[in-house]
Parts: structure tokens; sequence; C-alpha cells
């Protein structure tokens, strides 16, 4: 009985609690742990995933925008959650300081390693020689030193590290920069984080629409880019100073399915300068051939139309007038764009609708075909829906993409001019208007007048500094090296030993492949193969 209770007593012991000093060493054993490592490596990729399925607000606004009017169940939620800025969100950036932190604990202690294993000696040669996975034995006429000195020139050659005097055998190793190898990649990983790091920080991307034109341009100030994400740490002093304007702008247009056009290049003719008094230059920039202006590099990342138009109101006064900037829906430059004319009598006038570089329509007017613009723009047109009165613009702020008719009245009457003809347009249809028409609004036009003057076309243009870039690229080409050096590098030990005996010297070879798979047998007959020829040359061994 007695027996029973103490085991019942010893099972019912619990381990004493760990003080916190033990918790913070047992926290940062976790943290610094390959699998730890690993599974952070892992988390990160996964966390980068919505970075590339939704857009990004840094990478470009308008599209964001878009998606977030699209989806306006969605956009609340993702936005709690940062979907729309993944790379600046606080989940993403403890995943990443973790990784940090857990690759440095474990690379510092292995350097320490490695270090010790690079000045330590190859191991003794092990009793049994033959219980090698790769062995061999022979016997001589030489004798047991002329077997070991030809031994050591054999292995010194094949740069084999050798055991300092060890008797009647030889003991080398090779291989270590497999380690190394290993080290190296982790390294480089962390030095690709730093150089991210050192973008996010001190960078910046900004974005902005820039029209095709002489007349038009952009100089690198906060106040003229349409969105602007800089870093924590960045200062308005780091931006360089130049001004530039799209001359001309050129795309590449080729015949698709269904007898569409498809547009496959695009080049703009820059004008910059680089100093308020310094030459102008020009440049050609494309998709992936960036404009560099010092540390600040200048993409072309989108095209589209802006539709020139005038809106008059019901007293004849030209209350908006110029380009408007319509944004891409499709690959066939289908357009969508919003005009907000406030200041109007008797009211303001709100338009929303669609651009059509060229299109086809059927016997109501209504487009049936869209085809991109080819260069002269006369068979586009625009398909306005019009509103008249209180546009609510002084409320919240809102996108320069989207009209808030809550507060006004459609315009279902009026007529388009132009061409020679005078279409009615009744029920609410849509304006639909050709380059040069004029649309009236209201019984002979007393609500105002529309008119599409012109076409224009924009560039969407990113800017931004990345400060650690080269930094980043040094690193991926170092764990380019470092994993080819862990994969191809292959650590082994290879020990001889030479015993005279009555029917001449026993001379007894194996070899040791640290990480499995080797071919130790082959390295083994090599090796045979050169003592007993008496040749020092380098048989052909896999590295």
């Amino acid at each position: 009985m007695s027996a029973t209770l103490e085991k019942e007593t010893t099972g019912s012991r619990r381990p004493p609690e760990m003080r916190p000093l033990e918790f913070v060493r047992w926290v940062w054993r976790q943290l610094t742990s390959m699998r730890t490592a690993l599974i952070l490596l892992l988390l990160l990729a996964l966390a980068a995933v919505p970075g590339s399925l939704i857009p990004q607000q840094n990478l470009d606004a308008q599209k964001t925008s878009a998606w977030q009017t699209a989806h306006p169940h969605l956009a609340p939620i993702y936005s709690r959650l940062g979907l729309f800025s993944v790379y600046e969100s606080p989940w993403f950036a403890a995943i990443y300081l973790l990784l940090m932190v857990s690759l440095v604990g474990c690379i510092v202690p292995r350097l320490f390693v490695y270090a010790r294993a690079m000045g330590a000696q190859p191991p003794a040669a092990p009793r049994n020689l033959v219980r090698m996975p790769g062995s061999a034995t022979y016997t001589t006429d030489l004798p047991a030193d002329a077997v070991l000195d030809r031994a050591r020139g054999v292995l010194k050659k094949r740069r084999y590290r050798l055991r300092r005097a060890e008797g009647n055998a030889v003991s080398s190793e090779r291989g270590y920069l497999r380690e190394a190898g290993n080290l190296l990649f982790h390294f480089s990983v962390i030095l690709v984080l730093i150089g991210f790091a050192t973008g996010g920080l001190f960078g910046y991307k900004g974005g902005v629409i820039v029209l095709v034109g002489k007349d038009y341009g952009f100089s690198n100030e906060l106040t003229q880019y349409d969105d602007f994400n800089p870093g924590s740490l960045f200062s308005t002093k780091q931006m360089d100073w130049f001004h530039f304007s799209i001359d001309r702008f050129a795309q590449q247009w080729v015949p698709s399915t269904g007898g569409q056009l498809m547009n496959t290049a695009f080049q703009s003719d820059l004008s910059y300068q680089t100093s308020p008094t310094g030459p102008t230059k020009s440049y050609d920039l494309r998709v992936n051939h960036p404009l560099t202006i010092g540390s600040t590099e200048v993409f072309l990342i989108g095209s589209g139309y802006a539709p020139d138009i005038t809106v008059r109101d019901g007293k004849g006064n030209t209350i908006y007038s110029g380009p408007t900037v319509f944004l891409p829906q499709d690959a066939s430059y289908l357009s969508m764009g919003v005009v907000k004319a406030p200041n109007g009598e008797p009211a303001g006038i709100g338009m929303q609708g669609l651009f059509y570089p060229t299109e086809v329509t059927d016997t109501q007017g209504d487009p049936l075909n869209v085809r991109p613009d080819v260069g002269d723009g006369s068979a586009a047109m625009l398909s306005m829906k019009i509103w008249s009165g209180n546009l609510n613009l002084g409320g919240a702020p809102q996108s320069i993409y989207t009209l808030d008719t809550s507060k006004a009245t459609p315009v279902t009457t009026g007529t388009v001019t132009g061409h020679g003809q005078t279409a009615p347009v009744t029920g609410g249809r849509a304006f639909n208007m050709r380059l040069g028409d004029v649309a009236h609004l209201g019984p002979n036009g007393s609500l105002g007048t529309v008119t599409f003057n012109g076409i224009d076309q924009w560039n969407r243009l990113q800017i931004s500094q990345q400060p650690g870039r080269e930094l980043a690229l040094i690193g991926v080409c170092m764990a380019l090296l470092g994993l080819i050096g862990s994969l191809f590098i292959r650590p082994r030990r290879v020990w001889v030993r030479a015993v005279e005996t009555e029917g001449g010297t026993l001379v007894e070879v194996a070899s040791l492949d640290r990480t499995g798979g080797g071919d130790t047998d082959a390295v083994v007959q090599n090796l045979v193969t050169a003592l007993r020829a008496g040749e020092s040359t380098d048989p052909k061994e896999e590295a």
C-alpha cells in the first residue's frame, strides 16, 4: 500500500513554474529556432498574397477607389484589416520584425560554432574503418610510412584538410564551405529584409496622372501628386528637383480575336529639366524603362483618354471646361468618368458616363461594340447620364470619380446637335455625343449645354525613391551563391590506415558523406586506385 501511495504521489508531481527569466529564455529559444524561422517565412509569403490580389492604396489610389466603389460591402471590412495597404499594416510589420529577430538569433550562435569548426582538426580515425558506409582494404609491399605519405599527398591535392600526425592513420575532411553557404543564405535573407525595410522607412512612392501635351506637365512637389505614400522617416529634403512634360504618346495596336484591337506597346516622349536653369533633355519613357533622375525613378504604368468637355449653365455661363480624365475599364479602353459643375444657374450640373474611343451603335443609338481608337478619334462617342441640382459636394470628401446624385434631379429630356443633324433625347436615355456635338439639356436647353470639344490623352506615372534597393539586390545575389554552395558542396571525411603485418602492409580506406546520399564507394575506389598506382593525380570525383 505504501508503495502504491508513493507511486501516486510521484506521478502527481508537477514541474515547478518557470521564473520570469526562465520564461524569457524559453521564449527566446522558441523564437530563434530554425522551425520558427521557417514558419515565419511562410507566414510572410502568405501575408503578401493579399497585396498582389487586392489593389493597394500606395500603388494605385484610383484603382483602389474604383474597387471600393464596386464592392461596397467588402470595402469597410478590408479597410479595417489593412488589406488596401498590406505592406504598411501592423500585422505585416509584426511578422517582418519577428522573422528578422528569429533569423538573427539563428545565425549568430551558428557563426561562433562554425568559427570553432573551421579552426578544429578533422576527427581521428575510427577504430573499425570497415564499418564505414564506404570502405576497402588491400595489401601492399610498400612500408606503412610510404603509404601514409602518399595518402597525404593525394588528399591534400584534392583539397582535403589533414589532421596532424596521427600514428598509423591519416584523417582528412573537406566541404567546410557547405555550412558557410547555409549561413550566407540566411544572412542574405536578413540583408534583403533590411533593404526593403530601408526603402519602406526612408523612401516614398507617389502617383500622378499627367495629360499629354506641352501645355501640361509635372514638377516634383508634394502638391502636384495625386497620391503620395512616404516612409515613416521620409523627409521632403530627399526629393530631387525636376520638371517634365509629355510631348507625345504613341501606342501600338494589334488585331485580336473578335476583330478588336489590343494595345501591346506604349511610349511617351518626355522633355525634362533637372534644375530650374538647366538644359531641357529628352527621354523615351516606356514600360520597364524608367527615367532616373538622381535617386528618383519615373515609371510609366498606365494610359487613357481625357475628353475635352465644356459645360454651360442655363444662362450661358461657362461653369466647367477642359480635359476630364476617364478611367479605362477594360483592354478596349472603354472608360468611365465624372464631371462636376456645381456652380450653375439655375442649378449645378453633374455628369457620369462612359467614353468610347470608337464604337458601333444599334438603330436606337446605344453602343454595341467597342474598339480602341487608332488615332483620329472620328468615331469616338461620349455617353453620359446627366443630373441637375445640388451635387452634395459640401459633405464628406468624395472621389473625383464618383458623383452623389441623392439631392439632384436626372435630366430626362434634351437634344444633341452636330454633324448636320439633331437627335432628341427622351425617356431618361443617355446623351450620346460625337466629337463636336452639343447636348442641350432640358426643354430648349433651359438647363444648359454640354459640348464635346476634343480628346486628349493621359499617362499614369509612378514616381518613387527606394534607397535600400541596391542592398536588397546584393542580398538576392548572395542568397543565390549561398544556395548553390549549400546544395552542391558535400562535406566528406576520408581515412587511410596502414599497418605492417607479416604478409605485407594492410591498408584500410574509408569514407563518410555527412549529408547522406553521396557515392562513398566511388570516392574510396578512386583513392585506392591513386594509392596503388603511386600517382598523386586527381581522378575525377564528385564535388
